[in-house]
């Protein structure tokens, strides 16, 4: 698939281009049709919206406000009345508004107005709920209201329905997640060309999804947040999975492969580990199914789509766009270095060695300082509250903000979050006074009943996101309803959330166990060990609680949250620690998956553990680094998309990549191994047995045909050092048959090591050339294990083993 890409690289291109433009036209005329269903069965909320839907059809919506305040005088005045009346009424006859209720509406109306008559607020309820209210009705709701302003007379509006049009500019914190990674691949590849080359997968692959995701919420359910959340984890794989598959076909053309035969290498290596951890992704994604809340149904569709067509075009597309530069995907510097010294061999950064040499030596002190500084983050997690936001939320210069603040000033900080208790039978009088008498309450006001129906609205003393509103909750429907004897149920929009809340907590462990048990077979195939997928299970449950204690720290101590300018603290969003953990699963799987594969490929060679975990790490953690920093800039960024929730999910998500890459796979996973040994790999026979085999990279060419005698293929490895003990790097070692014929070469790393493939028992020439000491050999004898072999340079090549 690959080579046709290649050969056909304007068709391929033609037809992405022709595919994003047909979407994308069809989205636009379509329009969007977002829906956020709370859909919560069997629960209290959901009974009491049932009753109210039943007996009062037209105002069975929910309600919003329009509060305006007065510098002088009082809001009672005819000049204020004059001004504010006229809209009120004009309000009242659009369709789709069912009730506007007017503190000038006599006596009912007047415990609409402060007490300091400085404050005052008319209610409108719509005949649907928010997400299903027209966005044009809503906005001309708006522009009348605010028509009534004048100097000294303040109109501002509240509200689940007005929050909706207050949506951020489309695509600003996409962009600068974008210019942050660009930056990054430049620094890495120092190339234009192949900077741009990821960026392009990640625009195509997350601009097709938005499109179908869009076009997709007219047939399904899918939540308004659900498109941020697809274009924040779309920018980072998609930028991702290029990054790999972009690394390999470079390394493959400084090595002097025709481009082509690179590209073609590079995708049926790093793009079959592409579609590993894509496919890893999506069936974290859908692990969210098994709490059966449908408001992440819709979460699930939009982030899995994307992350499928991310996949798609980085195994199409970008092989395409590989065959378009050809050599230029190199910086011109590399490609003069090519023309001139010829073919080069890929090693280790010395850094990234030498980090590596230091985990070996000091495993435990580097696993006490990682699990200190994971435990710390980790400390605000036992706080973690769960809930929603609100208008309070909100950034300050909005009209949703100040209508909360001004609510809050007026009628105390309860009014932003009435509760309505629902009932169809029993004393409502009873129950009435069992309310009012019960602690934390305000006011309570029953509606004229209709069918049978009684609504009466209860103003608790505290904030909507209060601890005591969610035990005041508690309390009605634990004491004070079964003490009145009345079949009542509580509901609104701060019951709702509560509810949401709750069922979300009680789901939580299966849907942790579940994502955990199918992380742990996926790796148990994959490496063939029990201890490498349990370690990784453990690692990702630190990772997520570390990451929900900086949320924690930020979101819901304030911590730093003014800097952010998100508004003021709050509980965490019910929603997102499921979305957090499958994502956080998925991503983290990537990292694990491309450390252990390299580890597991010289512990096969070698049965060294110690040099297995030295040499994965010495060669995948500056590529596991620089994706995990491209992936931190792009959640990062979503800050500025001026959502909550998405700027929640963004830091949350930045944290725990960088967690996870800067400490755990970069120095508690490889210090756990060392820790371990050999147990690493330990499976028990009878599982293996049984286990099918997975592997994430193609089969190697087949052995040159043994030059000694008939047995199991082995290694030799070792260290080349100076005669002062210090490690030569980029010394070429080839290993040749006693008739002279080459059978392996490789180039020592950063920390002198090496290791050369020997496809039976039998005598060999091992020999060892570096520029400052010239060409030495040695004969070697290999018996049936691996072979440990150091070589001194200095003026002759002496064996020390």
């Amino acid at each position: 698939m690959a080579r046709w890409c290649y050969r056909h690289r304007l068709v391929v291109l033609l037809l992405w281009v022709g595919a994003l433009f047909g979407v994308g036209f069809t989205a636009s005329n379509a329009g969007t049709n977002y829906a956020n269903v709370f859909s919560l069965p069997d629960t209290d909320s959901k009974s009491a919206y049932d009753l109210m839907q039943k007996a009062f059809p037209s105002t069975s919506g929910d309600t919003d406000t329009v509060v305006w305040k007065v510098d002088d005088g009082s809001v009672r005045d005819q000049a204020v009345r004059s001004r504010v009346q006229p809209a009120l009424d004009s309000i009242a006859k659009m369709p789709g508004v069912g009730e506007v209720t007017s503190p000038y509406a006599g006596a009912r109306g007047a415990a609409q107005i402060s007490g300091d008559g400085k404050i005052a607020y008319a209610q409108l309820t719509f005949t649907q709920r928010a997400n299903e209210v027209p966005k044009d009705l809503v906005q001309n709701v708006v522009d009348t209201a605010q028509d009534a302003e004048r100097s000294g007379l303040q109109v501002e509006l509240g509200g689940q329905a007005i929050q909706r049009i207050q949506e951020p500019p489309q695509g600003l914190s996409e962009m600068v997640g974008i210019v942050a990674a660009a930056v990054v691949l430049f620094l890495a590849f120092g190339s234009l060309f192949a900077m741009l080359l990821p960026i392009a997968i990640a625009v195509f692959g997350v601009g097709m999804g938005l499109f179908s995701t869009q076009l997709l919420s007219h047939s399904t359910d899918v939540p308004d947040i659900a498109p941020l959340l697809a274009s924040l984890i779309g920018l980072g794989v998609g930028i991702d999975y290029a990054l790999f598959i972009v690394t390999r076909h470079r390394r493959g053309i400084q090595r002097g492969l025709d481009p082509e035969e690179s590209a073609v290498t590079a995708l049926n290596t790093s793009g079959r580990a592409v579609l590993f951890a894509g496919g890893t992704v999506c069936i974290a994604l859908a692990g969210m199914l098994v709490t059966r809340l449908r408001f992440l149904d819709g979460v699930v569709i939009a982030t899995s789509l994307t992350v499928v067509l991310s996949v798609l075009a980085a195994t199409t597309l970008l092989p395409a766009l590989l065959g378009l530069l050809g050599p230029r995907v190199l910086s011109r510097r590399q490609r003069r270095r090519l023309a001139t010294k010829g073919p080069e061999t890929e090693t280790a950064s010395g850094l990234a060695a030498r980090w590596s040499v230091n985990v070996q030596r000091r495993p435990r002190r580097i696993a006490a300082l990682a699990l200190v500084v994971m435990a710390v983050l980790a400390i605000p997690v036992l706080s973690l509250r769960l809930g929603a936001t609100d208008q309070g939320n909100d950034d300050a210069s909005t009209t949703t903000r100040q209508a909360y603040d001004l609510l809050a000033d007026g009628f105390g900080p309860g009014f932003n979050g009435p509760l309505q208790v629902v009932s169809e039978g029993g004393d409502t009088a009873t129950l009435v006074k069992g309310i009012e008498s019960a602690p934390g309450v305000a006011r309570v006001a029953a509606l004229p009943p209709a069918k049978g129906v009684t609504v009466i609205q209860v103003v608790p003393t505290t904030s909507p996101q209060s601890e005591q509103t969610d035990d005041l909750i508690d309390t009605l429907r634990d004491e004070v309803i079964p003490q009145a004897g009345a079949q009542a149920h509580v509901g609104g929009v701060t019951a709702v959330s509560k509810d949401f809340a709750s069922v979300t907590g009680d789901r939580l462990p299966l849907f942790i166990a579940t994502i955990i048990g199918l992380g742990f077979l996926l790796l148990l195939v994959a490496f063939r060990s029990l201890v490498v997928p349990l370690t990784a299970a453990v690692m990702n449950l630190v990772a997520a609680a570390a990451s929900f204690g900086v949320l924690v720290a930020i979101f819901q101590w304030g911590w730093g949250l003014d800097l952010l300018g998100l508004g003021k603290e709050g509980p965490i969003n019910a929603f997102l620690p499921v979305i957090m953990l499958s994502l956080l699963f998925g991503l983290s799987m990537d990292y694990q998956v491309f450390l252990v594969s390299r580890m597991h490929e010289e512990w096969v060679h070698t049965r060294d553990n110690a040099r297995a975990v030295r040499v994965g790490l010495a060669e995948t953690s500056r590529v596991i680094n620089s994706a995990a920093l491209i992936m931190v800039c792009v959640f990062l960024a979503f800050v500025l998309s001026g959502d909550s929730g998405a700027a929640m999910a963004g830091v949350g998500l930045a944290a725990a990549v960088a967690l996870d890459a800067f400490i755990l796979r970069t120095a508690l996973v490889p210090a756990a191994m060392h820790l371990l040994g050999r147990s690493n790999w330990w499976l028990p026979a009878w599982l293996e047995k049984r286990l099918p085999h997975l592997a994430v990279e193609p089969k190697e060419d087949a052995e040159p045909e043994s030059p000694a005698t008939d047995g199991p293929s082995s290694v030799v490895h070792g260290f080349i050092r100076t005669a002062d003990g210090e490690p030569v790097d980029g010394a070429s070692v080839t290993l040749l048959s006693k008739g002279g014929r080459q059978l392996d070469r490789v180039t020592s790393l950063a920390d002198g090591s090496y290791i050369v493939s020997v496809p039976a028992p039998g005598t060999y020439l091992l020999a060892t050339t570096a520029a400052a000491y010239g060409s030495r050999a040695a004969h070697v004898i290999v018996a049936e294990g691996p072979l440990v072999f150091d070589v001194e340079l200095a003026g002759e090549v002496d064996a020390i083993n």
